[in-house]
């Protein structure tokens, strides 16, 4: 049965008052050259209840593409352990200027399930605000989920391929200018400065506020006006890794667009290749 509908975005006085009516998972994750640990963040201090949700783990192995996502069999299984079940209102936050939770909110929509939103100012706007941590590892008891892989959310190589020179879908790039335009380098060895022709320029931090949360409507839509995105058209976000591309895929449906996917691969994927086309 499916779970009741859940707006995308909560604010903390909404989770504070109904946590006990919903799963939370804490999607904490970190960049290597962040030198922070999200398991240890997550044991010393995360939302009563929350488990730990693991980009790098619940992810396809067989590729060396990071966290890439894995087939609906798998994530079945690796998102029921964590309690979820289909009939499950989830809510999910990170410490990682909400991207981190726009990508386990895009993953859950990606294998079907809709009832899910993100916190709003994450983790930083709980603390901030002297509400309620807990320490240890949540191993919750096990439920049954039953995925379906929706892939109209997920662009791969050949779709942007073609995105890119036909222009029916914007290419939004949700890395900093620098990077979009091959001035400051990569963080992962191996890849080309950079960005795919034809795409849109739209820094993911330049949809949030200073205290982490999203912008107001009209401000979101303002911002993609300027980076020269229709939000009445659709959209195949990407970034480095398919990560901080999710917010912007949630920025769109938060305005009701519903046509955005997100290109998984990445950045890390074009740029690491010698035969597609690279725009400065």
């Amino acid at each position: 049965m499916p779970a009741p509908p859940l707006p995308d975005l909560i604010t903390t006085e909404w989770l504070a008052a109904k946590l006990s009516g919903v799963v939370v998972l804490d999607a904490t994750w970190f960049v290597p050259t962040e030198r922070r640990v999200a398991a240890a963040e997550y044991t010393t201090a995360h939302i009563p209840g929350a488990a730990w949700f693991d980009i790098d783990a619940i992810a396809d192995k067989n590729t060396s593409l990071p966290h890439m996502l894995p087939d609906a069999r798998t994530f079945a299984q690796a998102i029921g352990a964590l309690g979820v079940g289909n009939g499950d209102r989830v809510v999910v936050y990170d410490r990682n200027a909400m991207t981190c939770a726009a990508r386990v909110w895009w993953t859950l929509r990606v294998f079907g399930h809709d009832a899910v939103a993100v916190l709003d100012g994450g983790f930083g706007k709980w603390t901030a605000e002297g509400r309620k941590v807990e320490a240890g590892k949540v191993v919750p008891a096990p439920k049954a989920f039953s995925a379906q892989w929706r892939s109209d959310l997920v662009a791969n190589l050949p779709w942007v391929e073609a995105a890119s020179r036909r222009g029916r879908w914007q290419l939004v790039d949700a890395r900093t200018a620098g990077r979009f335009h091959g001035t400051e380098p990569e963080p992962r060895p191996g890849l080309r400065g950079g960005h795919i022709p034809g795409a849109k320029n739209l820094p993911f931090r330049a949809l949030l506020n200073e205290d982490g949360t999203l912008l107001s409507s009209i401000d979101l839509r303002r911002r993609f006006a300027d980076a020269g995105v229709d939000t009445a058209k659709p959209v195949v976000a990407m970034c480095g890794s398919g990560v901080t591309a999710s917010l912007v895929a949630f920025a769109l449906h938060h305005l009701g667009a519903r046509e955005a996917a997100v290109y998984d691969g990445s950045w890390v994927e074009w740029g690491g290749r010698p035969d597609t086309a690279v725009a400065t």
